[in-house]
């Protein structure tokens, strides 16, 4: 990365050149997206990058940052833009997080995630491009993510005896690994009744059944990746698939709990690993009183704790 930086005047540029260098597609290099990045790590024209920060921050907010800084004015009603172009493609491409909020609630904030200021703070220094591959070793390229559909290799899955497919791609592998090899040894005989897609969102979402639950969660943005339902002991599975972002942590589990607070079904937390490194990243964010399983090791749980090993708390 530092080769290039020399080349490059101007922070809207170098935040260019930066999604340009992790593969997010041309429209999430256009200014909008530029300029929202900018304002997420509250860099101003004339700042280091060393002084990024990542701090929750509204949409409006970025806005009112863009006009006072870049002399750009986006109007409130182009939030929606704004969510739509930049937002959403960073969040899939593992950039930043949410708080976690309904999105029509005046509290909802976004930030970067701590590997993304990371990445951000190094940039134009000597490790930059140290930071930025390894970024791009654990995250797949939204380019490639978004690349046509009929020319992208679908994964055949089986969930609830009906065959679908997966879009490729390292998150879409390990939640695979959930439903087929996790689900028969941990969760005998369950209903899957929610895992989404990196494409096709909502793959599988019984509304009608997790209505029966109690629960309230509708939007795919708030949903655990796999929900299953294990009706003989009344046992719901939240899992979370990990590559990148999103383990059962203490935050993550109040907002799980909140959701389904009319659920009374017993609930189980998991968080779901490819590896064994990918659970170590992370070890120290996961929750109390939750599970671990690691599909390289699909015959062992980790337990979090407590008096028991595997049941609802």
């Amino acid at each position: 990365m530092t080769r290039y930086w020399r080349n490059i005047v101007g922070k809207v540029e170098e935040a260019r050149q930066l999604l340009k260098e992790i593969g997010m597609p041309d429209k999430q290099q256009a200014d909008l997206c530029c300029y929202v990045l900018l304002a997420m790590a509250n860099v101003k024209e004339t700042d280091s990058w060393i002084f990024a920060t990542n701090e929750w921050i509204r949409i409006h907010d970025m806005i009112q940052f863009i006009g006072d800084n870049y002399g750009v004015t986006y109007a409130e009603n182009s939030r929606e833009t704004i969510r739509k172009q930049a937002l959403h493609h960073f969040r899939t491409a593992a950039l930043i997080e949410d708080n976690g909020k309904a999105t029509n609630s005046p509290n909802y904030r976004y930030r970067l995630t701590a590997e993304t200021l990371e990445m951000i703070r190094s940039l134009g220094g000597y490790k930059a491009d140290a930071t930025i591959k390894r970024f791009i070793t654990y995250h797949d390229k939204l380019i490639e993510t978004y690349a046509s559909k009929k020319e992208m290799t679908k994964m055949p899955v089986k969930i609830n005896n009906e065959e679908f497919t997966f879009s490729p791609g390292k998150h879409n592998e390990l939640q695979k690994a959930i439903i087929e090899e996790f689900a028969p040894r941990f969760a005998p005989n369950s209903e899957c009744l929610y895992v989404g897609d990196t494409i096709e969102k909502d793959l599988v979402k019984n509304v009608s059944k997790l209505q029966e639950l109690g629960f309230e969660i509708t939007l795919h943005d708030k949903m655990p990746d796999v929900v299953l339902y294990r009706e003989d002991k009344d046992w719901i599975y939240f899992i979370e698939s990990v590559t990148s972002v999103g383990p059962m942590d203490p935050k993550r589990i109040i907002e799980i709990s909140e959701m389904t607070k009319n659920v009374t079904a017993g609930k189980i937390f998991v968080t779901a690993f490819q590896n064994f490194a990918a659970f170590k990243k992370f070890s120290d964010s996961l929750a109390w009183e939750t599970e671990v399983w690691i599909s390289e090791m699909p015959d062992h749980m980790i337990h979090m704790n407590g008096d028991r090993f595997m049941g609802p708390r």
